[in-house]
C-alpha cells in the first residue's frame, strides 16, 4: 500500500507541474492502470488528506501529499546518480532500477548517499534533486528546438524514462554536460542540424523538443 501511495503522489506531482489540476484519466495513463482503479485510489488518498479531489474537475495535492511526493522524487534521483557514478550503470538503465529502490531508503542511508555524492543538485539526466527540506528548484532551460542556428549550448537535461531514446542520444553524444553547436534549423518543422565535437547530426523536432539546453557564453566555449 505504501508503494502504491507514493507512486500515485509522485505521478500527480509531476503532472501538476504542467497543469494545476490533474485528471484521473491522466493518472491512469501514467501508471498504466484502469480509470476506475485510479479513481478509487484517488478517493482513498483524499480520505488520507494527501490530495483534494473534485469529481470531473481532477485532483490537487495537499501540502502533506506534495511533501511525500518530493521525498520520493529525491530518493529516486539520488539513487539514479549513485547507480550512475558508483556502479557506472548506463544512463538508460538507472531509471528503472531507481523505480524499484526509491521506496526503500532510510533517512540514514539517504544522508550517507547524499554526502558520498557531494550533496548533488541534479541527477544524471539533469533533473533537479529536491533538497532535504522538500524544496525543488526547476532550472530555466530551453528546449533544443527553440535555439537558433549559430548558437552554442550545453546539454543540461534529457528524458529519464525512455531507454531507447537515451541510448540514441548517447550515441550522438547528446548527454548532460555536452557542448554542441546548432548549425541549421530547417523550416516547416524540419530537422535540427547540430555538431557535437567533430561529428554532425540531424535530429527531428520531436526529439529536439525533449532535450533541454543552456546557451553557452563565450568564456565557456
Amino acid at each position: 500500500m505504501k508503494q502504491a501511495v507514493e507512486d500515485y503522489l509522485k505521478v500527480i506531482y509531476k503532472v501538476q507541474q504542467r497543469q494545476r489540476r490533474v485528471s484521473t484519466s491522466a493518472i491512469a495513463e501514467s501508471l498504466g492502470v484502469s480509470a476506475p482503479a485510479a479513481t478509487s485510489m484517488v478517493q482513498r488518498l483524499a480520505e488520507m488528506g494527501l490530495l483534494r479531489y473534485t469529481p470531473y474537475r481532477g485532483v490537487e495535492l495537499t501540502e502533506k501529499g506534495a511533501r511525500i511526493a518530493l521525498e520520493v522524487i529525491r530518493h529516486h534521483r539520488l539513487w539514479e546518480l549513485f547507480l550512475a557514478r558508483a556502479l557506472n550503470m548506463p544512463l538508460d538503465a538507472v531509471h528503472a532500477e531507481a523505480e524499484r529502490l526509491e521506496h526503500a531508503l532510510s533517512d540514514t542511508l539517504e544522508d550517507a548517499i547524499d554526502a558520498a555524492l557531494g550533496h548533488p543538485t541534479v541527477d544524471p539526466h539533469g533533473d533537479p534533486i529536491p533538497s532535504k527540506d522538500g524544496t525543488l528548484r526547476e532550472p530555466d532551460y530551453l528546449p533544443l528546438g527553440a535555439i537558433p542556428a549559430g548558437t552554442r549550448a550545453w546539454v543540461r537535461r534529457v528524458p529519464d524514462s525512455d531507454p531507447a531514446l537515451l541510448r540514441y542520444l548517447a550515441q550522438l553524444g547528446l548527454v548532460p554536460g555536452a557542448l554542441m553547436e546548432i548549425k541549421e534549423v530547417a523550416p516547416f518543422n524540419g530537422p535540427v542540424h547540430l555538431r557535437v565535437g567533430e561529428r554532425e547530426h540531424a535530429i527531428g523536432r520531436e526529439v529536439a523538443g525533449r532535450i533541454f539546453v543552456e546557451p553557452a557564453t563565450e568564456p565557456d566555449c
